[in-house]
């Protein structure tokens, strides 16, 4: 059996042994409902209210500018869609691009069967949305633009300065997806310019099922949930007090290594890379070169099914993807590569290697020694790549 070698970090992570330390109490001496008014339950509150601390600070927000939630794909509904139902008085146009996370596409096309409209930004052959783009885009009913921090797929991270710029020119929230992003590099709300900000907690070490949401006070934002009073009585429903108090560690631990993870991520996203570029022909690297997420690397490869590499990765114990966790099942090839540019043959035979602050440079060389044998293997299996040769000589 091969050690495993992990690399699919951008689809989960492993739950730090700190992390579930800090969690074990809440589920058993201290497995109190917050809401109650004897002395343990007023414990339990009061640690509720530090993990909302800690997580604020992260960002430079407000503790009340937190709303637990359960994941990054409820962080997006309750933003996008709060904001919609609120701000419809005013208009019912919002904005995106086309390479955002399918919670926030599907919310959004989830509004438009309800009547509202939708302008779909196209991005560069990097990934990037163009401000001036947004710009021209922005009606008098624009209330909403949504953008990601950086892409789950390809790791390109956005110019949310800019785009904030622009919003805030037109007097319309901006709502950023970062989950990638978040405590994986530093991100400050007041000076991006950021109205609401979703985030996941088991992308950074912290347990499945936990999650946030930044809305920036005086944001005009719809209930998502109505019951009890709890999360300001905007997100009803008892709180997962341990996967919070767990999610509040993970940031804390994160945050404090931030700068020596996103160091050590970067040099073995820059191995992985330069060795793939330089030692196996016909492939290329997907999303920017420079603005992308310390641990991403997203490289296609013609001639071959990103699947088939996966499986073959998967034979020497290397866990990769070929894209978004969310959408493994479809058949159909990458809308982030086909928004990119790159034609349907050449989105299929993508790879994501995804790294972490544990990943070692043996890691590394163990698949960049594998990979170049695992292509050329694939690659003498398909007509085409037979075909191509023939026809360059």
């Amino acid at each position: 059996m091969n050690r495993l070698i992990y690399m699919d970090n951008a689809a989960t992570t492993f739950v730090d042994k700190r992390v579930l330390e800090a969690m074990l109490p809440y589920l058993t001496d201290m497995c109190f409902n917050p809401s109650s008014i004897y002395d343990g339950a007023q414990d339990v509150h009061a640690a509720l209210d530090i993990a909302r601390e800690t997580i604020a600070k992260t960002l430079n927000a407000n503790a009340r500018e937190i709303y637990f939630t359960s994941c990054g794909t409820e962080s997006d509904n309750f933003a996008i869609k709060g904001v919609a139902y609120a701000n419809r008085d005013k208009g019912k146009h919002l904005i995106t691009s086309k390479i955002e996370h399918h919670a926030v596409l599907h919310s959004m096309a989830a509004l438009e069967k309800e009547g509202y409209e939708v302008t779909y930004l196209d991005v560069d052959e990097n990934g990037l949305v163009d401000p001036a783009t947004l710009d021209k885009a922005i009606r008098p009913d624009t209330i909403l633009v949504s953008i990601m921090y950086a892409n789950n797929e390809i790791g390109t991270i956005e110019p949310i300065k800019e785009i904030s710029e622009v919003c805030k020119k037109h007097s319309v929230y901006l709502h950023v997806d970062a989950v990638q992003a978040y405590a994986h590099m530093p991100i400050d709300v007041v000076s991006d310019g950021i109205d609401m900000l979703s985030a996941s907690g088991h992308k950074f070490n912290a347990m499945k099922g936990t999650g946030f949401l930044y809305i920036k006070k005086g944001v005009k934002i719809r209930n998502f949930m109505d019951g009890g009073a709890q999360e300001f009585r905007k997100r009803a429903g008892t709180e997962n007090v341990a996967g919070i108090i767990g999610m509040a560690k993970a940031t804390e631990i994160a945050h404090s290594e931030i700068e020596e993870r996103m160091s050590h991520e970067k040099m073995i996203r820059d191995y992985i890379i330069d060795r793939i570029l330089k030692e196996i022909p016909y492939s290329r690297l997907n999303g920017h070169r420079e603005k992308r997420l310390t641990n991403n690397v997203n490289i296609g490869f013609e001639f071959i099914e990103g699947e088939s590499m996966l499986l073959a990765l998967n034979d020497i114990g290397v866990c990769a993807s070929s894209g978004s966790a969310c959408t493994s099942g479809s058949l159909d090839p990458s809308h982030v590569l086909l928004a990119i540019g790159l034609p349907h043959e050449k989105a299929h035979g993508s790879l994501r290697l995804t790294v972490d602050h544990t990943t070692s440079l043996d890691d590394a060389k163990l698949v960049c020694d594998n990979l170049p044998k695992i292509v050329e293997r694939l690659r003498s299996m398909s007509p085409l790549y037979e075909d191509f040769i023939k026809n360059k000589k």
